[in-house]
């Protein structure tokens, strides 16, 4: 007898019926770079910007509209990534907030020559290159934890083999943006903190298709981009309070000393924080577009209570659905002759990295694009990956599955690329 299943499938229809942008016909497999957005999302923009604000404050409804939009961000942000909402800090982007963090934490916690820190060939170059720069301005050493190119893994005893009692850092990738791997964050974090080490993970690409919780994972640091789950550009970073308490980056004198503000430049853009609300609670909401959950063998569940445990049920609809689209586009790409599939961890996010015999990546982007299927081809800031799986520069074509993606478009984009295999 078949079991029900504990968690409700995603109604797909349901879902795209919130998308504007989907009723084009275009089919988007280019999420990894940054997904489309629901129409709840653009409402609170436009609300916002029209709306009486100013400055945050509590003395004007303008200013305590201000206050409550920034504060009512944090809580979303801490709910997604499973952090205290008052460690939750807003920037311009990932990179940004990364480079930022970089420089402070040499400064603060004084590196120089002999303290090493560790990145990884798996992440993209925005979890690699701050670190390197900050290492590079002290004095310190960076040492590599290379991905097997065969697997596509990358293991924790590649970590373990570069960590000494030197080591100050470990910056790993939850996910890869490139080829979707994700790595054991447990054993890694642990063998980091073993030496004494802080780890910062780069959620950017697990983010928009895992439940994430920073505290459970033991991360003092993880940074995520809203604009690749729906949301809107902009970055934010969340780290362990007592961490971000001893930290003193630079900043206008008279700007807030307090954490988390003490972090943020200049007056926040309140509409997209309004932005980023709406669209968590737009997440939250996705199991509930798909019926009541049901417990095996006990029948119809009292439904989650809480924001967070409504995004853990809304995110496991999510990896179901696209687990499943993504055994469906891999199975069909690997039968086509000629297509070589770069994605091959056994544990990964519905990300696919392809090449085709004697097609050039962006060829094959070009080609899907004249049909209403958008696969962007290119190294996507995963250079060091790119180079280590020997596809440099040009890397290959992606393909992201996303909660909005259907089986229909995974079907028209193996027909587009069969008419070009070999």
């Amino acid at each position: 007898m078949t079991m029900p299943s504990p968690h409700p499938a995603l109604d797909v229809a349901a879902v795209r019926a919130h998308f504007p942008a989907l009723t084009t016909g275009t089919a988007h497999f280019d999420g990894p770079g940054g997904s489309q957005t629901p129409a709840v999302l653009a409402e609170a923009v436009a609300a916002t910007l029209t709306s009486s604000i100013a400055n945050r404050g509590a003395v004007t409804a303008a200013e305590q509209r201000a206050e409550t939009i920034v504060q009512g961000a944090r809580a979303a942000m801490g709910d997604l990534l499973g952090t205290d909402p008052a460690t939750v800090i807003f920037g311009r982007s990932m990179t940004a907030l990364t480079m930022d963090l970089a420089r402070t934490l040499a400064r603060c916690r004084d590196w120089g020559p002999g303290d090493e820190v560790v990145v990884t060939s798996l992440d993209h170059d925005a979890n690699i290159r701050p670190w390197i720069i900050a290492a590079e301005t002290v004095g310190a050493s960076v040492r590599w934890a290379e991905l097997d190119p065969e697997t596509g893994e990358l293991p924790p005893g590649a970590v373990e083999a570069v960590l000494t009692e030197r080591t100050r850092l470990v910056a790993v990738t939850g996910a890869s943006n490139l080829i979707g791997t994700r790595p054991d964050l447990p054993a890694i974090i642990s063998a980091a903190h073993a030496v004494g080490a802080l780890v910062h993970v780069d959620g950017v690409h697990l983010a928009a298709h895992a439940a994430v919780s920073r505290e459970q994972l033991g991360a003092d640091l993880l940074s995520c981009s809203p604009y690749k789950f729906f949301g809107p550009h902009l970055g934010v970073l969340s780290g362990r309070a007592d961490l971000l308490e001893e930290l003193r980056p630079d900043k206008l004198l008279p700007s807030p000393e307090a954490v988390p503000e003490r972090f943020e430049m200049g007056t926040l853009p309140y509409e997209l924080l309004a932005g980023t609300t709406a669209t968590v609670d737009f997440i939250a909401g996705l199991a509930g577009l798909s019926g009541s959950a049901v417990s095996a063998g006990s029948g119809a569940t009292s439904a989650p209570q809480t924001r967070r445990e409504r995004l853990e049920a809304s995110f496991a609809a999510v990896e179901a659905h696209e687990d499943a689209l993504r055994a469906r586009a891999e199975d069909g790409l690997a039968a086509i002759d000629g297509v070589h599939l770069h994605s091959r961890a056994r544990h990964r996010t519905p990300t696919l990295l392809f090449t085709i015999d004697g097609v050039e990546p962006a060829a094959v982007h070009r080609h899907l694009a004249a049909r209403g299927i958008n696969a962007p081809a290119s190294h996507f800031y995963a250079w060091d990956c790119s180079h280590r799986l020997g596809l440099g520069p040009s890397g290959g074509v992606r393909v992201g599955m996303a909660p909005y993606t259907t089986q229909e478009e995974v079907d028209r984009l193996l027909e587009g690329v069969s008419e070009l295999g070999c």
